[in-house]
């Protein structure tokens, strides 16, 4: 199974607080623990290597409402291998990595107001607008070699001002501190550009599903 998808898992696991991942011929399967999302598929596979029988096997074994399936292949392909029940995100995800390096923080953006702390295996970097209010966050789980960059958004009301990109080096620059040496993150497509401007390979497509019960809805 792809080293890159499990570096991703174990730190998924730690940056999302779910329950240690069990491994199945197939991939592993993570219990989150909440209603929408109970438990989560993840297929060690990517790319040419998923196959539609497996992910159909897979699929077709799940019986609950708000078990996701993740898939390391395009949505437009890997849709239609699901059944009845599934909904599936037309928008894929970007499996990506960057080699890290120890380098110096990047300079905070003029006028805001940065927070950088750790507690739980997790790091998060945090910055306020001048009015106090929230304007970009981050959070980085460490596990060895590798690093998972996780839930890295901006507020749409100081979006284009450089911050995803100082959230994005300041995380990097504590992984590599922390004695990583791979950054790992699954990145939408909006993010894909600011992470390949950082230096971020792409490395795979990732479609999720989730399954509702029912004839799928489109809604997440």
């Amino acid at each position: 199974m792809d080293g890159t998808v499990r570096a991703w898992i174990d730190g998924w696991v730690v940056s999302r607080g779910a329950a240690p991942p069990l491994t199945e011929p197939w991939g592993w399967t993570i219990d989150v623990g909440t209603a929408d999302h109970v438990t989560r598929h993840v297929l060690g596979a990517v790319n040419d290597n998923v196959e539609e029988r497996t992910v159909r096997k897979v699929a077709e074994a799940v019986t609950g409402a708000g078990v996701w399936l993740k898939v390391f292949g395009d949505p437009a392909t890997v849709g239609r291998w699901l059944g009845q029940g599934w909904w599936v995100n037309p928008d894929p995800g970007h499996l990506m990595t960057v080699p890290l390096t120890d380098r110096e923080p990047p300079a905070v953006p003029d006028g805001y107001r940065v927070r950088v702390w750790s507690r739980g295996g997790v790091t998060r970097v945090a910055l306020a607008a001048p009015d106090g209010s929230w304007a970009a966050r981050g959070q980085l789980a460490p596990t060895g070699r590798t690093a998972v960059v996780d839930q890295v958004a901006t507020s749409p009301a100081h979006q284009r001002r450089g911050l995803g990109s100082f959230v994005m080096r300041t995380l990097a620059q504590e992984a590599a501190a922390q004695g990583a040496e791979t950054g790992v993150l699954v990145g939408t497509p909006e993010g894909r550009a600011l992470y390949e401007s950082l230096g971020w390979r792409a490395e795979a497509l990732m479609t999720s599903a989730r399954f509702t019960g029912a004839a799928a809805d489109g809604a997440e």
